[in-house]
């Protein structure tokens, strides 16, 4: 099963346990009203194996799914098979990574917290090379370039003729770490700054004045489906990652973004510290 295959069939899975939860209905009582049995009901919940999306549209008719989240799972469960542009990377890169861009491929919006360094989505070639540079483990050159050009490849979906609405908040931190050299991190400032005239792209700097925050843990996105049941929260940490996607824990980390969006500086006000940081390099 390719890559794509996988993460598509998880995406699905966790929207059809939610859905039936919602519901209120056992695996055996949804079979029975669709005409299938438990076990297939199961198996659509367990990323195991293929999906019929005739079934998964009956089931999501049944569970009471809104329009836009039956279309959303209707889709899917057709597109399970498609590979992504990121297919040829697909076995050198983690399976975290996999998911991340399946998830990002089709967000209609993205919510960053970035308390370390600017976000992958709006990272320039040189910035994004000095990275993988620091990295604890020493990379081959061919392995940095390698990394970099996917991060380059990621950035196209803002490039889209519908590209997803993206607003992140930077500790100012992020704009005063001085990434690779002077040079480089002046044009990274500028990037940042192209970036907050854009009409989709929303840029707030949270300053150190602000003192202590609602994510002071670490760095978070919120990934927007078609639909708010669709949404995902990905955590990155120094030693991994994690996807979250229980309502309980979606709602913390909106909540959290709420606060930070109050908290942090408005995006005139964002920019002109940013311009300020820059002209200090």
């Amino acid at each position: 099963m390719s890559a794509r295959t996988t993460t598509r069939r998880r995406q699905l899975g966790v929207m059809m346990r939610k859905l039936r939860a919602r519901k209120g209905l056992t695996l055996e009582e949804a079979g029975g009203l669709v005409g299938v049995s438990k076990a297939t009901v199961s198996r659509y919940e367990t990323q195991a194996g293929a999906v019929k999306w005739i079934v998964i549209d009956a089931l999501c008719r049944e569970y009471g799914a809104t329009d836009a989240e039956r279309r959303a799972v209707v889709a899917l469960a057709k597109d399970a098979k498609q590979q992504g542009w990121w297919r040829p990377f697909a076995d050198s890169i983690p399976e975290s990574m996999n998911l991340l861009l399946t998830l990002e491929d089709e967000a209609v919006r993205e919510d960053h917290f970035c308390c370390v360094y600017v976000p992958g989505l709006l990272q320039t070639r040189a910035y994004s090379t000095a990275l993988q540079k620091a990295n604890e483990v020493p990379l081959e050159p061919e392995e940095i370039e390698r990394l970099v050009d996917i991060r380059m490849k990621r950035q196209e979906i803002l490039t889209r003729p519908k590209p997803p609405r993206l607003w992140a908040i930077l500790d100012e931190s992020v704009i005063r770490r001085v990434v690779g050299s002077p040079e480089i991190m002046k044009e990274q400032l500028g990037r940042l700054l192209e970036a907050n005239e854009s009409p989709h792209i929303t840029l707030q700097v949270l300053p150190f004045s602000k003192g202590a925050h609602a994510a002071a843990l670490g760095n978070f996105v919120i990934i927007g489906g078609a639909e708010a049941a669709l949404d995902v929260v990905y955590v990155d940490f120094h030693t991994g990652s994690l996807f979250l996607e229980e309502d309980e824990e979606l709602d913390r980390y909106r909540l959290a973004f709420q606060y930070l969006r109050a908290q942090a500086l408005d995006m005139e006000a964002s920019s002109a510290m940013i311009h300020r940081a820059r002209k200090e390099l």
